[in-house]
């Protein structure tokens, strides 16, 4: 059993109105004639910029160190060694016909 007076809830008079609640607006306003680029594109060029970078660095290390472990003298892989030998193959194929 409840002890004491239960709480009668309160009513307006009904001559009386109600206000609105204002409506919030957005958090970010975006204007339509400044509109937010994607980021994806700028992205991808910074990856492609830094792909090449590295492809080019790595490269010239290999020089160096091929020069370096040959006392300049340049000597090819197997697999650069092939496609010499195909080009040159190729060439002289060409120029006898």
């Amino acid at each position: 059993m409840p002890q004491g007076k239960l709480k009668v809830k309160t009513q307006l008079p009904k001559n009386v109105k109600n206000k609105k609640d204002a409506k919030k607006g957005p958090a970010i306003s975006k204007r339509a004639n400044c509109p937010i680029q994607p980021k994806k594109k700028k992205l991808e060029e910074s990856q492609k910029i830094k792909q090449n970078l590295t492809k080019a660095l790595n490269k010239a290390v290999e020089e160096e160190m091929r020069s370096r472990a040959y006392e300049g003298t340049k000597k090819l892989s197997k697999a650069e060694e092939a496609v010499v030998a195909h080009s040159h193959n190729a060439t002289q194929q060409s120029s006898s016909t």
